[in-house]
């Protein structure tokens, strides 16, 4: 057994121990998107620093706990709260619940995040299917020593959000009314916002939304064999196009289009 299953082993030990099953859907709640867990039924909550060998959030809008139970019909486990590069920690410890959850034999993952639009047809408040990503963090979590129980040493990455999931999401989005846009999520290390310059790079070589998350751990799931969907809340314009940027502004679109936010990954999720 190497490292890193060995680590994983021993926390899918302590979980298990702590009430926690089989998974059929991960989900990560990025920044002010954590309410939806409050929704799932019979839950087990263990706090982050509880659990072996898991890093701690440390951002604010992250409750910092896994969150166990039925949602929608579907066992899941939601990370509320996740970690990010730009706290600290290596890619790989970034990317370690998605290795629980596939230890918990979860087949798919649902990853949301609240990120800035570089799309000048978004506007803040859309929430966008990512279609595809682009890694520009400078960093990719399967850099080492690959662990063939874990997944292949070269990963296709050509389809690595599921087309049938969002397909799927856009059919509930047009039974609620939302108007859903798609596009390309772009990674940065952060946690500097970009600069203008930046921004216009990302919109010239096809960046629909920034942010600094989610493009680690779709490489993690897709490693494993998971599908995906992914769903960004646009929360503002990127760097140039608005007079400044704050995490106050992140956090107060995406309270003010949770309700939206929440309906459309549980619909999905009855659907899937």
């Amino acid at each position: 057994m190497t490292g890193l299953t060995k680590k994983v082993q021993e926390t899918l030990n302590y979980l298990q121990g702590a009430g926690i099953g089989a998974v059929d859907f991960g989900l990560i709640l990025g920044s002010g998107l954590g309410e939806l867990a409050e929704e799932i039924e019979n839950p087990v909550r263990v706090p982050y620093t509880e659990i072996p060998h898991f890093p701690v959030s440390t951002v604010v809008g992250h409750a910092g706990q896994l969150v166990y139970g039925t949602l929608a019909g579907k066992q899941v486990l939601a990370m509320q709260g996740r970690f990010h590069y730009y706290e600290g920690y290596s890619m790989q410890e970034v990317t370690y619940p998605v290795r629980v959850m596939q230890a918990l034999k979860a087949h798919s993952l649902i990853v949301t995040n609240a990120c800035g639009g570089v799309n000048e047809n978004f506007v803040p408040g859309d929430l966008m299917l990512i279609n595809d990503q682009i890694n520009f963090m400078g960093a990719n979590p399967l850099i080492g020593s690959n662990e063939e129980e874990l997944g292949p040493r070269f990963s296709d990455m050509s389809q690595a959000f599921t087309p049938s999931y969002r397909q799927t999401a856009q059919k509930v989005g047009e039974k609620l009314g939302l108007t859903l846009k798609e596009g390309v999520y772009m990674g940065f290390s952060g946690p500097t916002y970009e600069t203008p310059a930046e921004i216009r790079f990302a919109r010239t070589i096809g960046a629909d939304a920034v942010g600094m998350s989610t493009v680690p751990e779709v490489i993690v799931a897709v490693h494993g064999g998971m599908k995906v969907l992914g769903v960004s809340c646009i929360t503002n314009l990127a760097a140039g196009m608005q007079a400044s940027l704050n995490h106050e502004e992140v956090v107060a679109t995406t309270e003010r289009v949770k309700s939206q936010f929440k309906t459309l990954v549980k619909e999905t999720l009855a659907a899937l």
